[in-house]
């Protein structure tokens, strides 16, 4: 239903945006035609991320443009009326979800059947899998303790969707607060150590996309330095 509120969204923006613009439109005092073209553009281009990321991008464009432009002026001849075309989008994006699962499926287990070939990689019974690049010392994490990290993450076509190294600052938070590949992997690594994550979307972030640059179904890679280790009991103690 988020996708389908989007969805809208953009739309009723955009068809806001066009009646600014559109030969029948008022007016309205204080808006340029530059400022019109430039909400234009940005609309365009949140409608495309969002599209990318719902793995939508197979849509007839023609055909929706088409289709805001008469239903901007107001005709009756389109085949769906807009009481239905909530039931209409959400059916459709039901059931891409499901062909895009299979698809990402079938692309990741081949994905990690060739890896799991390279030199150093390991995989756990969860199906991630991991390379030690430096070990560390002695002191793991468990998924009580608090890690401090840097790291960089990325899709499987190399894009960084994330990183802490370009931010410039680490970053600590408590294992059993993250996904299920990152708790299993940093507890792989000692404390001073590297590891490299290659992390199945089953235990990142599943069917659901998480922004424009996480599409949904995403195979994640990490590298990942475990900088320190707060074990839980410390923390506790301390919080007394």
């Amino acid at each position: 239903m988020k996708v389908i509120k989007t969805i809208a969204l953009c739309a009723v923006s955009a068809l806001l945006l066009a009646s600014c613009g559109g030969n029948k439109a008022p007016k309205l005092a204080g808006i340029s035609q530059s400022e019109i073209d430039s909400a234009s553009v940005a609309i365009g281009v949140y409608f495309g991320d969002m599209l990318k990321a719902s793995s939508l991008e197979n849509l007839n464009l023609s055909k929706v443009m088409s289709a805001m432009k008469k239903e901007l002026a107001g005709d009756t001849t389109l085949p769906i009326k807009s009481v239905d075309a909530g039931m209409v989008i959400q059916k459709y994006v039901m059931k891409c979800q499901d062909a895009m699962l299979v698809l990402k499926t079938e692309e990741e287990k081949k994905f990690f059947a060739e890896n799991k070939k390279n030199k150093g990689v390991q995989e756990t019974e969860s199906g991630l899998q991991y390379q030690i690049i430096e070990a560390g010392s002695d002191v793991k994490a468990t998924a009580q303790d608090t890690v401090e990290v840097n790291y960089k993450g990325a899709l499987l076509n190399g894009k960084v969707f994330d990183s802490s190294y370009e931010r410039g600052e680490s970053t600590t938070f408590p294992l059993n607060a993250v996904i299920p590949g990152w708790s299993e992997g940093l507890q792989l690594v000692g404390e001073g150590g590297k590891i490299k994550l290659w992390i199945p979307f089953n235990l990142a972030y599943g069917n659901r996309a998480m922004g424009p640059n996480l599409p949904a179904c995403s195979t994640l890679v990490f590298d990942v330095e475990l900088i320190s280790v707060k074990k839980a009991a410390v923390e506790a103690e301390e919080a007394k």
